[in-house]
């Protein structure tokens, strides 16, 4: 059976709440995807509750996209029924987990801006939005200690581990550019002070991850040259397997409940 795509009214407040919750499915499938696979039982059961907050937070966010739309797609048909261009998530996000090592240098990019931002969008002028924004932040002050301590003990220990660390931060840094970057329809509504201004928290962001990245014994990199597209539909071939198995079993049986 062919089941179509939906189609989505992107208003202004629309896209920005699919955004985020894009950047939280995808960032939690990924997770997912090491649920007993991981070094250690104890890191196979931290990461998977992060992967969960995660799906919490992308449920709330879609849910609240749909109430914003007001046509009658929900959370599911947002998570499943959209085509990969139709997925505004951030690049990072999407990168395969690689090794261990590689899997904590992204989420501990990712988790320290979103703690950031989820800090800030606290005092945004949508009551939903701040609401999401103070369960959201809890969760990601734990993301990121949780793989800081990862950070510094994989880098700071053996030959092996230092040189995964490394090598991971030197192949992801140029994703984490498009966490700080805003476009005309987001930018309406950080001036309407429905959203908040990314770019202002790079400072404190870089600040963090210099000083846990000095104490691991790691380097950034000096290039500067940052990768796009994420939020404008255009991704890598990455998000087209993931989707392939995440959809799959709404594809298959749509409509199908428990």
């Amino acid at each position: 059976m062919i089941v179509a795509n939906i189609s989505v009214s992107e208003t202004p407040l629309v896209l920005y709440t699919l955004r985020r919750a894009d950047d939280a499915l995808i960032l939690g499938h990924r997770l997912s995807e090491w649920c007993g696979h991981a070094p250690m039982l104890e890191e196979d059961m931290a990461l998977a509750n992060m992967g969960l907050d995660l799906l919490g937070q992308a449920r709330e966010l879609y849910s609240y996209a749909a109430k914003v739309e007001g046509k009658d797609n929900d959370e599911d048909k947002f998570a499943y029924l959209r085509d990969v261009r139709q997925y505004r998530n951030l690049l990072l996000l999407e990168q395969p987990n690689g090794d261990f090592a590689r899997t904590m240098v992204r989420q501990f990019f990712y988790a320290t801006f979103a703690d950031l931002y989820w800090r800030a969008m606290m005092c945004s002028g949508d009551p939903t939005l701040a609401a999401i924004a103070a369960k959201s932040e809890k969760e990601s002050a734990y993301h990121v200690r949780h793989c800081s301590e990862w950070i510094v003990r994989l880098g700071d220990g053996t030959e092996e581990s230092h040189r995964r660390a490394q090598s991971a931060i030197d192949e992801l840094w140029a994703f984490t550019g498009e966490m700080f970057a805003v476009d005309d329809s987001e930018r309406a509504l950080i001036d309407a002070g429905i959203a908040i201004d990314p770019a202002p928290l790079r400072s404190q962001w870089l600040k963090t991850i210099t000083g846990v990245v000095s104490e691991a014994t790691l380097a950034l990199p000096k290039n500067d040259w940052m990768q796009q597209g994420g939020r404008s539909g255009r991704h890598s071939e990455h998000l087209g397997h993931l989707l392939s198995e995440l959809q799959s079993m709404q594809r298959t049986f749509p409509g199908a409940t428990w």
